[in-house]
């Protein structure tokens, strides 16, 4: 195999097109088939790549050569049966969307499939320089982490092709289709696996005047999760989908027995309002127990990279590792067995915010 990859882009619509702007920045790398049914997507993205060959199903597109590697960026509930697809046909390294599955029915299949090549699952939140700066200090500056905090305030669901994301059927829930970010996260800071999982949430504000051929939204838009974890840590996930005004969409704590460490990171560039300045740079906040000397760093991101995508430079970065994982140079960071961990753990958290009461990971 030569140096070069060779991408094609299943699902090119807004989050497909990110990949493709994030691996055109990528030295060996380039997409050169997708398949995008919508055709104002198709036409966004035949303008970024008018190179690569548009195919109308995945059957077409399995066929060009040469080709090395996936990128599934389709609407949630429909990255199970294109993996089956693609198994059964060419299976290729894969880079699946999170998250991986939306149901149970459908971890059942995952759980059987054996899929022969990679699997990497994006979990873009890992690889954002701020965020991965933060993990990396956390066990100097506050030792074996005892409290996780991730705070999420952001703006509400954007509006997605067909409006998919606007139902529970179609995106696994909120705490299932945003959230399972944060889940990863919990996991991999914490190094540790949930025991039970308790959640309080609801719609309150956002789309709650939409309708779409009758039906109604049924997405939460707001919500705490707290998450017991085996090792004998916590965390708590404190979402808002209405509160776009903040200087930072996601703020992140570690408390230790020697000390807290913070993270503050802002949303995409592309919603700072021109008229307040230079959007704000993500910063990290070291307090240790003693002597105690609060220390503040800035964490800049390649500007290059805040145009590419919504994601602080991390799909760049992700894309860097996944390509080696294609050239046989390096293995998955990010599992199928990583991605199917936190879309469990959002499904519990659904499952508890709509009952009431805890719900044992055991249960699920």
């Amino acid at each position: 195999m030569s140096e070069k990859v060779n991408y094609g882009i299943i699902g090119s619509g807004m989050m497909g097109q990110e990949h493709i702007r994030n691996i055109a920045l990528l030295e060996g790398a380039e997409v050169v088939a997708f398949l995008e049914p919508d055709p104002g997507m198709a036409a966004a993205t035949a303008a970024l790549i008018p190179d690569a060959t548009r195919y109308g199903s995945i059957a077409e597109l399995l066929n060009h050569a040469p080709l090395d590697a996936l990128v599934i960026a389709s609407p949630n509930y429909l990255h199970v049966p294109e993996i089956m697809e693609i198994a059964e046909r060419r299976p290729l390294p894969l880079m699946v969307e999170k998250p991986v599955y939306t149901s149970p029915d459908q971890a059942d299949v995952l759980t059987s499939l054996g899929y022969p090549a990679p699997i990497w699952v994006a979990m873009e939140y890992r690889y954002m320089p701020p965020i991965a700066s933060f993990i990396g200090k956390v066990q100097d500056v506050a030792g074996t982490a005892s409290m996780l905090t991730i705070r999420e305030h952001r703006f509400p669901f954007l509006h997605k092709v067909g409006n998919w994301n606007r139902f529970n059927a179609f995106s696994g829930g909120t705490f299932v289709e945003k959230c399972c970010h944060f889940f990863d996260l919990m996991r991999l800071i914490l190094n540790a696996e949930p025991t039970r999982i308790m959640a309080s949430a609801a719609q309150a504000v956002n789309h709650l005047d939409e309708n779409y051929e009758g039906r109604a939204p049924d997405i939460l838009d707001h919500g705490y999760v707290i998450c017991d974890f085996d090792n004998g840590s916590r965390a708590m996930l404190e979402l808002s989908m209405f509160a776009e005004g903040s200087t930072y969409q996601e703020e992140l704590s570690v408390v230790g027995p020697r000390g807290k460490i913070e993270v503050h990171v802002p949303g995409p560039t592309r919603f700072w309002p021109d008229d307040l300045g230079p959007p704000p740079t993500a910063r990290i906040v070291t307090s240790p127990r003693s002597p105690k000397r609060p220390r503040e760093m800035v964490i800049p991101v390649d500007p290059a990279l805040l145009a590419a995508g919504d994601h602080n430079g991390a799909t760049f970065y992700q894309h860097q590792r996944f390509r080696e994982v294609v050239l046989g140079r390096a293995e998955v960071e990010v599992t199928l067995e990583d991605g199917m961990r936190a879309v469990r753990m959002g499904l519990a958290a659904q499952q508890s915010a709509a009952d009431g009461v805890a719900v044992p990971m055991s249960a699920t």
